[in-house]
């Protein structure tokens, strides 16, 4: 099933924080109910920071290897863990 729905497995998955895991949590549910990954301004919206707050968690959750994005393409990111190892959203 995880295969499906475009998550890899890692042997060693590093912990993450409480916001980094609530970012993480709201990527998976934004694109499961979209149908495609939010942009950075949708997250902003939501987390209510600013700009170069919500781009410096995704360059964070990219550099431990929670996300995966194309490089000059917007909405590419995609989660590198399952869903049973991301907290609910609060």
């Amino acid at each position: 099933m995880r295969a499906q729905c475009g998550y890899t497995s890692s042997v060693t998955v590093k912990p993450f924080t409480h916001k980094q895991g609530q970012y993480l949590a709201f990527i998976h549910y934004f694109s499961k109910v979209n149908r495609r990954p939010p942009a950075e301004a949708d997250m902003q919206r939501y987390f209510q920071v600013s700009p170069p707050s919500v781009h410096q968690m995704i360059l964070t959750l990219e550099a431990n290897r929670f996300i995966q994005r194309t490089p000059g393409q917007g909405r590419s990111i995609r989660l590198l863990l399952a869903r049973e190892d991301l907290p609910d959203l609060e």
